[in-house]
């Protein structure tokens, strides 16, 4: 039987653009099914799990999280804004669109629409939280304009709590997690314990 990873996400998260392509790829060439949830860390998982929002952290591990930002950019060559102009942006709207996506269009199509935002905001300075600017993006990955008037209903505001709810359940609590089976890989730089792990077909 396939593997099924559970991706849990930010939709503000650089860390998870940072390793999008890299688990979209892993994903494919397992043959495992790559199920996103963009679940809502900042007011869900993280007052229940410990977690703190970034302008909420220490000057220390602010400046940390700058140095690492850094060293994947020129490590990945992925050519991220380390400050841009639209982070944090709403993004209750466009994790609505992705989970109406995953729901009635399918898991790829899903996914490719959240990475379509994260690369957006963190490369093209873009705001996703801006109507016009996600539908531009919607219809980049072949969605239908419709998507939006679908996404505001409030079945999919409930759904990303219970998506939220269940996260924290198995364990979650940081941006981006990989969850199969029991195994949380939390951060773009445990993609390699996750090809083991698919490697392995357990």
């Amino acid at each position: 039987m396939a593997a099924r990873i559970d991706y849990y996400v930010s939709l503000n998260s650089p860390w998870t653009h940072l390793g999008a392509a890299r688990v979209e790829t892993l994903a494919a060439r397992h043959g495992a099914q790559l199920r996103i949830h963009p679940v809502d860390f900042g007011k869900v998982v993280f007052p229940a799990s410990g977690g703190v929002p970034l302008p909420q952290r220490s000057p220390q591990r602010q400046a940390y999280r700058m140095q690492e930002l850094r060293r994947w950019r020129a490590h990945l060559g992925i050519p991220i804004q380390l400050s841009p102009a639209f982070y944090p942006h709403d993004e209750t709207l466009s994790a609505q669109a992705v989970i109406a996506t995953r729901e009635l269009v399918g898991d790829a199509p899903a996914v490719a629409l959240a990475h379509r935002v994260l690369k957006a905001v963190w490369e093209e300075n873009r705001n996703c939280a801006d109507r016009d600017v996600l539908a531009a993006l919607v219809a980049e990955v072949g969605l239908a304009p419709s998507l939006l008037d679908e996404a505001a209903r409030e079945d999919w505001a409930k759904l990303r709590k219970a998506d939220a709810e269940a996260a924290l359940a198995r364990g979650v609590f940081g941006a981006p997690s990989y969850v199969i089976g029991d195994e949380i890989y939390w951060g773009q730089d445990r993609l390699d314990f996750v090809a083991r792990y698919l490697a392995r077909g357990d």
